[in-house]
């Protein structure tokens, strides 16, 4: 019987059955009309519409006053885009290689590997520096919409089918549970949801024997985009290729699936060894990072887990499993539909439930996420299962509607998950009623679809010169039917997903930490720094800006950064001297305090003061001050025999330490309930290091100043109370949210006399020229320094120094800093930063591009060959 989707397809075209012209072959519009064109061209437009819509219900930018700027899409992915926009317009200080803006000097080809190696990154150059948030957010849109076309062209090339179907099922994909909940706000995340239907794609090819040089290169490109969530796809791809070495019919025999199964293994290869610059660098780089505590995984409950198949949930302790109720429903249709082959029905739906048990299971979590568990969100290969998923319910329907035995069965199946999730933590308000109206507009479009086949039946059954309706009503009928099915299946996928989109943004809004929009204090910060700015004479620190990695966004040299990649060095050598940090070390803070700002030579600091309560739908304001002392240059010189200086392991006395002088009185502390005292020299300046503590601190006479210690995530920076009083009493108060720990030595009283002396000393002997360009820095020396030079920046990994002539050397490390001996014969030090892995991912990468050069010339003799076997008998009848 012929199959009532294709039929819908056929009419809804205007072609069979209605009598429409057929534009000619090879015109633009027979090009539209193609199945490989309309599906993946109308799954895009449709996610498009659906990821504007849900935007605008949730009342977010660009299409409301609210912020999206939730945990680390505020804190990362923006100001990340704000650096890769001013870099790849050349108005940086650093190069491919160095961030001079972050972390004091930062490895920025890891960061590049890491959140802006996607080739749809580069869209932010098109949008001004002041609309980067608008950058973004096409950035995240274009990508979710690349998802849809991608997953519609698979389906269509995996099995032919009705488009329109193909087309909502790709929407689907794209617009799942996982992209609202995790990519939307992860945006590197969401080049894996493009990758995995590419992947399939090219696992396609290589069963079928086609394109071994261009199958690599998406390999390459997935991997490059983010080598992460490209691993998780490949492991899903893996999945699908094998499901279609044992289903298909073109791969029927064994030979043939073994030699399918090498060309992808080949292929994967390549595309990883071509993609092994940027992988390499970002592998090596999180060896070195600052290491999270151990996370252990705890498999979700299995009714939360089902929860996660309805709309609108969100969690991060179960994953994100919606794709919609139709689309669901027709995944679950597969096991029942007699019309599919028995081996692709069992195929499938075991790829589906092996998968789904390998999200519980510990030994599979690990190999997802290639051996380490992640921390904070455990289920980021949820996207592969939803894939899956998608896959399946095209199988049920690309031959047609499915017969109503397996609509029931499926219909059934759906309505048991539905009601083994009631009463779970993760259902919405809005989840059973969006849940009930998707069913009975899936329902609908079934039965519509249905209907038209049987009178498409009859009509067809009928004998010639039976009496039948007039050929209008009928040709009605016929025209009205398909077109009312694709649209009721097309109301219950997008209504769905608006509201899950809509309700997930609200619920992560409330509940997680978020950022305001970039507005005047930002614009406010940025001006005085672009003012300010001297580098490499001195720093500029942009000092407290709402949200991560100000110093991004707004400009100048300053401590703030937050990356996966934040060295470990980078953040205990901070820490160690009173700098706070977020994210469990990798997101290091400023410190407002003026001997680290003498030994980072910040020169100028920007300070400023929210006018108004930031709020998540107003643009933050600020009146901004800006305060210049004199510091060292970048590089010092320290003496071969350090000075003595306060002894201990107190923020204070790293300090010095790296100083070189006594700055500080360092007083004996009692403490008595909520009070803490000790006696300080008159004048001098109180400060306060409590890393773990919570709560308020108040010097007698002074303003309270607030702790944020929250161990093992949050680390506070040490703050100043105030003066000493004339009778050199520091009384201390404290307010504590929860209980007190302070370290053995938490105050200390700064004497500026001192401390002015130590700069003037650090000046006197430093350099008297500081040059830098890109990933280098060259300074000249009073003549016959002897010591050690050292240059305010963390000995992270790469860095390579020499005094004078000399052969560059994998340079030392002063008290955490950059450190080149001297020996006074040279009046000239210069460091460079590369970094690891650059020689051996590109050495993997120039074998990788040779072997697939190859790869394409003995593919191509060989095609040329078969051209002429095939040939040749045709020459040899010729000739007889």
């Amino acid at each position: 019987m012929p199959p009532a989707a294709e039929t819908v397809l056929d009419e809804v075209d205007g072609e069979e059955g209605t009598g429409g012209p057929k534009p000619p072959p090879g015109s633009p519009r027979h090009r539209l009309r193609s199945p490989a064109v309309a599906g993946p061209l109308s799954a895009a437009l449709l996610t498009a519409v659906l990821l504007a819509l849900a935007t605008r219900l949730s009342r977010s930018y660009p299409f409301g006053p609210v912020t999206r700027n939730i945990v680390d899409l505020g804190q990362q992915y923006l100001p990340f885009h704000a650096y890769w926009r001013s870099f790849l317009l050349g108005e940086t200080h650093g190069d491919a290689f160095l961030n001079w803006n972050s972390g004091f000097g930062a490895n920025f080809l890891g960061d590049i590997g890491t959140y802006l190696s996607s080739p749809f990154d580069l869209l932010v150059v098109l949008f001004p520096a002041d609309r980067i948030e608008l950058a973004l957010y096409a950035v995240t849109a274009v990508k979710i919409t690349a998802a849809g076309a991608a997953m519609a062209l698979l389906l269509l090339r995996m099995r032919t089918g009705p488009w329109p179907v193909a087309a909502v099922l790709g929407s689907a994909y794209a617009l799942s549970g996982w992209t609202f909940n995790f990519g939307a706000t992860v945006p590197m995340w969401l080049d894996g949801l493009v990758a995995f239907p590419l992947l399939c794609l090219v696992g396609e090819w290589a069963r079928t024997g086609r394109r071994p040089v261009l199958g690599p290169v998406v390999v390459a490109l997935a991997w490059t985009a983010n080598f992460y969530t490209a691993y998780m796809a490949t492991l899903g791809a893996a999945v699908v290729l094998l499901v279609r070495l044992l289903t298909a019919e073109e791969t029927a025999g064994a030979r043939q699936r073994i030699a399918g199964a090498l060309r992808a293994a080949r292929g994967v290869l390549l595309g990883i060894g071509l993609a092994a610059p940027l992988v390499v660098v970002v592998f090596l780089g999180t060896k070195v990072a600052d290491p999270t505590p151990e996370s252990t995984f705890a498999p979700a409950a299995w009714a939360e887990l089902l929860a996660r198949f309805l709309p609108a949930t969100a969690s991060l302790a179960s994953p994100a499993l919606f794709i919609g109720t139709p689309a669901l429903a027709l995944a679950l249709t597969l096991p029942f539909n007699g019309a599919v082959a028995p081996r692709v029905r069992a195929g499938w739906s075991a790829a589906v439930v092996l998968v789904t048990l390998s999200l519980q299971w510990e030994p599979t979590h690990l190999l997802w996420h290639a051996g380490a568990s992640p921390n904070g969100g455990p289920y980021r290969q949820a996207f592969v299962l939803c894939g899956l998923l998608i896959v399946a319910g095209w199988f049920s329907a690309a031959r047609g509607v499915p017969r109503p035995p397996a609509l029931l069965a499926g219909g059934a199946l759906v309505g048991l998950l539905a009601w083994a999730a009631h009463g779970t933590i993760d259902i919405d308000r809005w989840t059973y009623p969006a849940f009930g109206v998707a069913a009975a507009l899936a329902l609908a479009a079934a039965l519509t679809a249905l209907l038209h086949h049987r009178r498409t039946t009859a009509s067809e059954a009928s004998a010639p010169g039976t009496a039948t309706a007039s050929p209008a009503r009928a040709l009605t009928t016929a025209r009205v039917l398909p077109v009312l099915a694709v649209v009721l299946l097309v109301a219950a996928q997008a209504g769905e997903a608006a509201v899950t989109g809509k309700r997930i943004e609200e619920q992560q809004r409330a509940e997680v930490a978020w950022s305001p929009r970039i507005g005047p204090w930002h614009t406010a910060v940025a001006d005085e720094v672009a003012r300010a700015d001297a580098w490499p004479k001195y720093r500029t620190e942009p000092g407290e800006v709402p949200g991560g990695n100000d110093v991004l966004i707004v400009g100048g040299q300053g401590a703030d950064y937050y990356s996966s990649l934040t060295a470990e060095v980078t953040s205990r050598t901070l820490a160690s001297l009173g700098f706070g940090y977020y994210a469990k070390g990798r997101h290091p803070v400023t410190l407002d305090n003026p001997v680290t700002d003498a030994l980072f030579s910040i020169g100028t600091r920007v300070r400023s003061v929210p006018t108004e309560p930031v709020r998540q739908d107003a643009l933050p304001r600020a009146t901004v001050s800006v305060a210049t002392t004199a510091v060292p240059p970048l590089v010092t010189v320290r003496p071969t025999k350090r000075p003595a200086t306060h002894p201990g392991d107190s923020a204070f006395a790293e300090q010095e330490r790296l100083l070189g002088a006594d700055v500080y009185e360092l007083p004996a502390v009692t403490r008595d309930g909520r009070t803490v005292s000790a006696r300080c020299p008159a004048g001098s300046q109180a400060w306060f290091w409590a890393p773990e503590y919570r709560g308020g601190a108040t010097l007698a006479g002074e303003p309270r100043v607030d702790f944020e210690g929250k161990p093992p995530a949050v680390r506070a920076p040490m703050r100043a109370l105030g003066a000493v009083p004339e009778s050199g009493e520091v009384r201390i108060e404290l307010s504590p949210e929860r209980k007190v720990r302070l370290p053995r030595q938490p105050v200390g009283c700064l004497d500026r006399a001192r401390l002015d002396a130590a700069v003037r000393q650090l000046t006197s002997t430093g350099a008297t020229a500081v040059r830098a360009t890109g990933h280098t820095v060259t300074a000249e020396l009073p003549p016959g320094s002897t010591g050690t030079a050292v240059l305010a920046a963390p000995r992270i990994s790469g860095w390579r120094c020499a005094a004078g002539d000399a052969e560059p050397r994998p340079a030392r490390a002063y008290q955490g800093l950059v450190a080149i001996p001297l020996d006074g014969r040279t009046n000239t030090v210069s460091c460079s930063f590369r970094p690891p892995g650059l020689k051996l991912g590109g050495a993997v990468g120039l074998i990788a591009l040779l072997a697939l050069i190859a790869t394409g010339v003995l593919h191509r003799r060989a095609g040329r060959r078969a051209e002429r076997s095939a040939d040749q008998p045709v020459h040899q009848r010729a000739e007889g």
